[in-house]
């Protein structure tokens, strides 16, 4: 399978214009409309996993020791589950999801975080990248979420674990994460360095970087 240019992708984006009109529902970021459905969106293929056995977490950069956590270690630590909306910078918005998963602020307690470290990048499966400050993070609504209304994730949808950052695009919620690099500032992950905004915030309409 030959895959599309990931710069023409975004460029084909940005000459959208039939852009919805607003309908007055305060929880829909401008620019957005309301679906009923969870499209499918991301590049390359889908990453199936016959079992967890040998599937890891990495931690590293800017942390005192780098750490890995096996799905046990990860299955063994505190979760909840959560209600959000999501956006996706293609324009949909879906209200009142739920999730489960290992809330951020419990997760960083496993290990120590230099003071030097402002930004996290997500690593993934397919050499997927994306960028997210600490601060950002640094909320009661971010997770590493494994189920989706009460499943596991579906694989087109991540599974086994993904970033949940609902006050950003949904990009940001990286699919298939597999390591957290702890960096002194930012730098641009996969879809950033091909278009997108390095914040993605959709209340600030934030999609393109240029």
């Amino acid at each position: 399978m030959r895959l599309e240019n990931p710069f023409k992708r975004v460029e084909r984006l940005k000459r959208v214009t039939n852009i919805p009109k607003p309908d007055g529902n305060e929880r829909v970021p401008p620019g957005q409309f309301l679906t009923e459905r969870f499209p499918v969106l991301h590049y390359g293929a889908t990453p199936h996993y016959r079992d967890l056995e040998n599937w890891d977490l990495q931690v590293f950069g800017l942390v005192k020791q780098p750490k890995t956590f096996s799905w046990e270690d990860l299955m063994a630590l505190h979760a909840k589950t959560e209600t959000v909306d999501i956006h996706c910078v293609t324009r949909w918005s879906k209200l009142d999801t739920t999730w489960t998963g290992i809330p951020w602020r419990a997760f960083i307690q496993e290990f120590e975080i230099l003071p030097e470290a402002t930004h996290v990048m997500a690593h993934c499966e397919n050499n997927f990248t994306t960028n997210i400050g600490l601060d950002v993070l640094d909320d009661d609504d971010t997770m590493l979420a494994f189920q989706y209304e009460g499943k596991p994730l579906e694989p087109d949808h991540g599974y086994p674990l993904r970033l949940l950052v609902p006050k950003r695009y949904f990009w940001k919620s990286a699919k298939w994460l597999r390591g957290l690099e702890f960096m002194p500032g930012d730098r641009p992950g996969f879809w950033e360095r091909n278009g997108y905004h390095m914040e993605g915030d959709p209340w600030e309409e934030e999609r393109f970087g240029w």
